[in-house]
């Protein structure tokens, strides 16, 4: 059971990149969408949706030529916007913890990962660097590293890459964070330590009932620890709902498409259902909705009007012009071919 408290609150985020061409890339475009305590929230979609870029965001990590263009962000009910960096630094790492896509170009060759972790911990805690060297062995061991005591003074190159994932995640958790952002926390690691570390992100959210915003393409993951599921596509969400009712009670034509394209256990010799095209680059979207150019269901008012998010029911929202009101559809609605594909 979660707390009913807002973590974190997005509010028409819009973070753009200005081109040295005067072309304006809108890499998230009007985002809204909140997390509460102990609650797990899945951003979800292919690469070039948005969803790095919006944890970036977050984190006030956007480098020139890009910047937050409008928009604001909430840490409970205190505005982030307008933050100076040095002020910013308090929240990042103490208040809002993140776990990096890739873990060996995150951690610091040239410093062993205990002194990462207590650099860390200094920084924040008043606490001496002894004081943070054994909450740095403590934090090891909770994460499931072994040998505490010699892994602290070894560099990244010297571990594996579940180890150094391991790491990154005792780094992030070093002061307890309210939030958790981890992008990607699993990618280039094999199946069973993707298991280890999901279990480990999970175990670990009900010890510090923290927040976690899970940035993935996994599905499965999906399915299988989030709360709830964003759909991110140009920039934009584009369906969202309970994980249950977005798996599986599809409403949005992409979603579809993700699901369709996974492998049917029940027949796994048939092709994969692959969505036709590719994602427009930021600086080059459609006039209309976005994912017009690639849908199966696509209308003359699609090309001219990107729509808004359509509340459906029950608080399922899906940016389509076939849940506007007095839209005719020939009822082969979306969502019917991807049932069954998971198990939650």
């Amino acid at each position: 059971m979660t707390d009913q408290k807002d973590v974190l609150r997005v509010e028409n985020l819009k973070t753009y990149f200005y081109m040295k061409n005067k072309k304006v890339a809108k890499a998230v475009d009007d985002v809204s969408f909140s997390i509460k305590r102990g609650e797990t929230v899945a951003l979800v979609g292919e690469s070039g949706s948005g969803k790095s870029m919006t944890a970036l965001s977050i984190m006030q990590l956007i480098k020139k030529p890009g910047k937050i263009a409008g928009g604001d962000i909430f840490l409970e009910n205190q505005s982030l916007t307008g933050f100076s960096k040095k002020k910013f630094e308090r929240i990042r790492g103490n208040e809002i913890g993140m776990i990096f896509q890739e873990p060996m170009t995150a951690l610091n060759p040239v410093f062993t990962v205990g002194n990462q972790i207590i650099e860390m911990i200094v920084k924040h805690k008043k606490v001496s660097k002894k004081e943070a060297r054994n909450k740095a062995i403590e934090l090891l061991e909770v994460v499931g590293i072994s040998r505490p005591e010699q892994i602290i003074n070894n560099y990244p190159h010297q571990l594996s890459g579940g180890m150094r994932q391991r790491v990154m995640i005792a780094m992030a958790i070093s002061c307890e964070p309210k939030l958790l952002i981890a992008d990607e926390p699993t990618t280039a690691l094999d199946v069973t330590i993707q298991l280890q570390i999901m279990n480990l992100l999970f175990k670990l959210q009900k010890k510090f009932n923290m927040a976690i915003l899970l940035i993935t393409h996994d599905l499965g993951v999906v399915a299988e620890y989030a709360d709830r599921v964003m759909v991110m596509y140009g920039g934009q969400i584009v369906e969202q709902s309970d994980t249950k009712k977005v798996l599986f009670d599809t409403k949005h034509p992409y979603t579809e498409g993700l699901l369709n394209s996974l492998p049917d256990m029940d027949h796994p010799t048939l092709r994969l259902k692959a969505i036709k095209g590719t994602t427009p680059p930021a600086s080059a979207f459609p006039t209309g909705c976005r994912f017009a150019p690639r849908c199966p269901y696509v209308m003359e008012e699609c090309i001219s009007q990107n729509p808004p998010l359509f509340d459906t029911g029950n608080h399922h929202l899906s940016r389509c012009i076939l849940h506007k009101e007095g839209v005719e559809t020939d009822n082969n609605g979306t969502g019917n071919q991807s049932k069954n594909k998971l198990t939650i």
